[in-house]
């Protein structure tokens, strides 16, 4: 080795200690940040990701009882923040249902990730996730659709069977515009859905008959106007669909909401053929593992399914038809 070279790993040998004291001094300035200033900092940077005002309301609705409950155990940096806390949290909801307690978790899991990744934690803090046991969630059968149909008025049929015909949520429906849906074909556009993504979905003839009467007695008659229309010409309000479906439920002793009627879409069109990915396309899923767990299964389906597909039944056909 030259004598340059040899200076050279000298002079390595003894920076590297200093880049060491270097990188881990700016880890405890980060992690020394109080926990309040490290809970802005993910804040913000959702908002620099666009993410949606319900994504923001479900962040703060999840994360800000954490942020007490912390505060509360004399945690005030979020280098302290261990695992055994964040299973102590999650204890505390553990009657609740599992889709709340699984989304307490998630909420959490993102938090931390956040702070490890921008060094606000010295390690990553992992727990195990709470499981969601699968449950037969509630949806409106045909002849349920049938009975809420026969106590609507003309507006709310055709806000009933675009709901059931279509599977959109709530808030697509309010946002809906005229020009959003074509009378002809079927196709309706639904801009800015869930995570401000655009897709198409579509209604069948029926709805759209009567879609086509109900739209031509709204007070608002131009393409931009709001498709669902108060007496006034206004848009209907989220809550104010929540209201009108609570009406509903007790006028006719049917249980209705949006969410619902979405389920009852994605089961009863199974039911008649549609295939997994189409449905999933339709519904705006990101992923089939979503899709599967809006479909409900009906005993008298699983059970014709089986007699369809029984291994011993088609064997003992195969074996007949041999012989």
């Amino acid at each position: 080795m030259t004598a340059e070279k040899q200076n050279m790993a000298v002079k390595m040998s003894q920076d590297s200690p200093k880049r060491a004291v270097a990188s881990k001094t700016q880890f405890f300035k980060i992690a020394s940040a109080a926990l309040r200033d490290a809970w802005t900092d993910f804040v913000l940077s959702r908002q620099a990701m666009q993410c949606t005002k319900h994504t923001m309301a479900f962040y703060q609705k999840m994360l800000s009882g954490f942020l007490d409950w912390l505060e509360e155990q004399g945690i005030t940096e979020p280098q302290q923040v261990t695992a055994r806390h964040v299973r102590q949290y999650l204890a505390q909801f553990a009657d609740k249902s599992d889709w709340y307690l699984n989304g307490k978790a998630r909420a959490v899991r993102t938090l931390l990730r956040f702070w490890h990744r921008e060094g606000y934690l010295p390690q990553p803090v992992t727990f195990e996730m709470p499981k969601i046991r699968q449950k037969r969630l509630p949806f409106l059968t045909a002849e349920q659709i049938q009975t809420v149909l026969a106590a609507c008025g003309l507006r709310e049929k055709a806000l009933i069977m675009l709901f059931a015909d279509s599977g959109l949520r709530i808030s697509e429906v309010c946002n809906l515009n005229r020009c959003d849906v074509d009378i002809t074909t079927g196709a309706v556009v639904v801009r800015q859905g869930k995570g401000r993504k655009d897709r198409l979905s579509a209604i069948g003839a029926t709805t759209r008959r009567t879609l086509l009467a109900y739209m031509r007695t709204a007070p608002d008659q131009e393409d931009s106007a709001p498709l669902f229309q108060t007496r006034d010409g206004r848009r209907f309000s989220v809550s104010g669909l929540q209201s009108f479906f609570c009406r509903l439920s007790r006028k006719t002793g049917v249980k209705v909401s949006a969410h619902r009627l979405r389920r009852s879409f994605a089961t009863l069109a199974l039911q008649n053929g549609i295939d997994l990915v189409s449905l999933q396309l339709l519904l705006g899923h990101n992923s089939l593992e979503t899709t599967r767990r809006y479909i409900q299964w009906l005993d008298s389906d699983l059970l014709e399914a089986h007699r369809a597909s029984s291994p011993i039944d088609n064997l003992v056909k195969q074996s007949g038809r041999k012989k």
